[in-house]
Order: structure tokens, then C-alpha cells, then sequence
């Protein structure tokens, strides 16, 4: 009995996952299929998965017309998509904010971590709880602090204003505080008593043990500046300085009706997350369960 009853929990599990899962991939699934449409396939009910566009694109290299004119055709909407906008801009400046707050959090967020961790010093937990209570307020309510403040340094519509605001996360210190305190302070203390400093123990021998929780975190926090939305848009008036979901929603607007385009270039917009997640995935895994060893 206990058995079959063990059988039915896993199978049952299986079935709720595998549900999730495909409800999580169709959406997925059908801004690709979309995206290789013709302007005709779109609002076809029941949707056909597999477009015209590839028949005739099949016809075109039977036809002796050649692979590269029926790639381009095959492609087409996605040409058409990036032309219409100057998305290699976008994606320039996308890369640009992502990467560099990406490391600035990194560095500035475990080195917070390693001193409340690892130093003492008056107020240290006051302090962390402090930060702790500053997650509980939202985002929102701090945009025209934020925005004000910037515009007075007149930083609006700079990398300065992208970057600078978010180079330091309260998530990042306690998610990088978490691991750190399942390390063993007596190599920290042995460490000292051989006469390494604070900052050569962080470089030397600490930073090497975290790289599961960095990788970890960098694909949060790189995530998180590329889907980067409000701000950007708030902060940045110009084409030159747009980011590519501002670039991309100035793009549904203007192109609102041709879905096939939309979904071409949604498709190109998320593509360098996936890849990047998936070059990562060992690593953001193995930092997700090791973090939450010691809390």
C-alpha cells in the first residue's frame, strides 16, 4: 500500500509539473510560430503552427532560387522588425546598462555581505535589518526621489542615471550574506593569523568559493537590468539612449497592428536571456541550493 501510495504521489507530481510546464512554454511556443507568419496566418483559428512561409520557402530552393533568398525570405519579418527600428542601438545600450550594473552589484553587494558576515563592527545587525526593512517598500514610491535627484546632478538621459541608482541591491547583500555565513569563520580567522588582510581574504579566497552564488546572482541581477522598464523609460528622452524593452514598446506602438513584426521582434529582444541562462544553468542551480544552507 504505501507503495502504490508513493507511486501515485510521484506520478501525480509528474502530471502537475508537466501541466505547469507546458502552460509556461505555450506562450513561448506561439510568439515564435508567430513571428514566421504570414500577415494573413495570424488570427487563424485553430492558429497553424507551422506557417505558409516555409513552403514557400521549401518552393524557393526547389525552384533553384537559392537558400540565402529563401532564408531572407524565411526571415523576413525579422528583418523587417529590426529595420523599423534602430534595435542595434537598443541593444547596445541594453548591453551596456545590464553588464555593468550587473558587476557593479556584484562587487559592491558581497563586499557589504563580507563585512556583515565576517567583521565586527557597532550596529552591524541594526544595520542589516535596516536594509532588510528597505525591501519592503516598492520601487515605485521612490521614482521621483530618484528622479529628482538625478536631474538636479543633471543626469537625465546618461548611462550615469541607468547605472549609477542600482550598483548596490539590499537582495544582493542578503542573498550573498546567506552563503557567506555557511562558509566556516575559522579559515577566516586562520587566514588573519597568517597575515592576510580583509580585502586579500575577499579577493583571494573567498570570491573563489562563491562562484556558484555570483553566477547566480549576476544572472538575476542581468535579467533584471535587461527587463529593465520604468526607470529606463522615465530617465531617457532620446532614441540614442533608449534601452530595448523602452525601444521595443515605442515599437508595439507604432507597429500595433502587424503582429507577425511584434512577435519577430519580442522573440529577438528575450533570445540573448535564454542563451545566457542556459550557458549558466549548472551554476544557477548549484547557487540557488547552497544558498539557503545556513539562514
Amino acid at each position: 500500500m504505501l507503495r502504490r501510495e508513493s507511486l501515485a504521489l510521484k506520478i501525480s507530481t509528474y502530471v502537475l509539473l508537466s501541466i505547469g510546464a507546458i502552460a509556461m512554454v505555450l506562450p513561448f511556443l506561439w510568439m515564435i510560430s508567430t513571428s514566421f507568419k504570414l500577415p494573413s496566418e495570424v488570427f487563424v483559428f485553430p492558429p497553424k503552427w507551422i506557417s505558409e512561409r516555409f513552403s514557400i520557402a521549401w518552393a524557393m530552393i526547389k525552384g533553384g532560387k537559392g537558400i540565402l533568398t529563401a532564408i531572407k525570405y524565411l526571415f523576413d519579418n525579422y528583418i523587417q522588425a529590426w529595420n523599423a527600428q534602430p534595435f542595434a542601438r537598443y541593444f547596445l545600450n541594453s548591453a551596456i546598462v545590464a553588464v555593468v550594473t550587473t558587476a557593479g552589484q556584484l562587487i559592491f553587494s558581497s563586499l557589504a555581505a563580507f563585512a556583515f558576515v565576517f567583521l565586527n563592527f557597532p550596529g552591524r545587525d541594526k544595520l542589516f535589518w535596516l536594509l532588510l526593512l528597505a525591501m519592503m517598500f516598492p520601487p515605485q514610491v521612490l521614482l521621483i526621489p530618484n528622479y529628482a535627484t538625478l536631474a538636479k546632478l543633471g543626469w537625465i538621459n546618461t548611462y550615469k542615471a541607468l547605472i549609477v541608482p542600482w550598483l548596490a541591491s539590499v537582495y544582493s547583500i542578503f542573498f550573498f550574506r546567506q552563503f557567506f555565513r555557511s562558509i566556516p569563520k575559522d579559515l577566516y580567522e586562520a587566514a588573519k593569523i597568517d597575515g592576510c588582510s580583509n580585502f586579500r581574504f575577499y579577493w583571494q579566497i573567498l570570491l573563489p568559493l562563491s562562484v556558484p552564488p555570483m553566477i547566480t546572482m549576476g544572472v538575476f541581477s542581468f535579467v533584471a537590468n535587461w527587463n529593465a522598464f520604468i526607470w529606463p523609460l522615465i530617465v531617457t528622452n532620446s532614441t540614442e539612449m533608449r534601452t530595448v524593452q523602452v525601444g521595443l514598446a515605442y515599437f508595439a506602438t507604432s507597429e500595433c497592428t502587424e503582429w507577425e513584426l511584434l512577435m519577430a521582434a519580442s522573440t529577438f529582444t528575450i533570445l540573448p536571456l535564454v542563451i545566457g541562462y542556459f550557458l549558466a544553468q549548472r551554476w544557477f542551480i548549484a547557487g540557488i541550493a547552497r544558498s539557503g544552507l545556513k539562514g
